[in-house]
């Protein structure tokens, strides 16, 4: 009887030690499967959208008056670019 309960409880140990590295194997490669899958997810997934940039909100055409002015009287405009740019703010 002892040789049979010997016998027994090595099966045991093996068919435990045998599950337990099979959970293992299957567990590391369902881990594996699933970065392979985040990857391929990744590489064909669409770019993602940029947000359009807001309108820009209409700047005061007083303000944009008093700048163009401005830069008239520093000399970076000349009066032709000045009457054209006070048309093109006046016109809206």
């Amino acid at each position: 009887m002892p040789g049979l309960l010997r016998g027994v409880a090595r099966t045991a140990v093996i068919a435990g030690t045998a599950t337990s590295v099979s959970n293992r194997v299957s567990r590391r490669q369902g881990e594996r499967w699933a970065q392979q899958d985040a990857q391929q997810q990744q590489q064909y997934a669409p770019p993602p959208q940029e947000a359009a940039p807001a309108p820009a909100a209409a700047p005061d055409p007083i303000a944009r008056l008093k700048e163009l002015g401005e830069l008239r009287d520093s000399g970076v405009l000349t009066e032709e670019e000045f009457a054209a740019q006070k048309a093109k703010v006046l016109a809206g």
